[in-house]
């Protein structure tokens, strides 16, 4: 007795699909289009508002009981380690910076217009009286923070 198969053994034969091409040109423009909107949203740095670096010196005076016009050796001191909190207009810390040895400090902000608020020292007189200033495209003149030592 022969058998004959009218297919072979294995995996039952699947339909067949029709292909379909599709025109290059709509594919194309998806395909740039795409590259053009993730381009777009992954440039994150680009959609930071500019800061600007501002400046400042703290320092403390006088530095002897009688201050004597051009005489340098009673010239104000350097403050380090003095705190600056800057607010915004409206109210709200935005950022701090600390003096180093020589007195300065920086602090980067976006531009608008801020408030300067130095903490106490110890060891001197008081608090510096905060400063209100802007901040924007030209170069701010540098914060004079002036302390009190108490000397008189």
């Amino acid at each position: 007795m022969i058998i004959r198969l009218l297919r072979p053994l294995g995996p039952p034969l699947l339909p067949r699909v029709a292909h379909h091409r599709v025109p290059a040109g709509p594919v194309l423009v998806l395909l740039i289009a795409m590259a053009v909107v993730l381009a777009a949203c992954g440039n994150s740095a680009s959609s930071a508002p500019p800061t600007f670096t501002v400046h400042g010196i703290a320092h403390a005076g006088p530095t002897c009981p009688v201050v004597k016009p051009g005489d340098a050796s009673c010239q104000d001191r350097p403050v380090a380690g003095a705190v600056m909190v800057v607010d915004s207009k409206g109210g709200g810390e935005v950022a701090r910076a600390t003096s180093d040895a020589t007195g300065a400090f920086t602090v980067s902000l976006p531009a608008g217009e801020f408030v300067l608020v130095p903490q106490p020292v110890p060891g001197l007189l008081g608090t510096a009286a905060a400063i209100q200033f802007a901040v924007g495209p030209a170069d701010p003149a540098p914060l004079d923070v002036g302390y009190d030592t108490g000397i008189r």
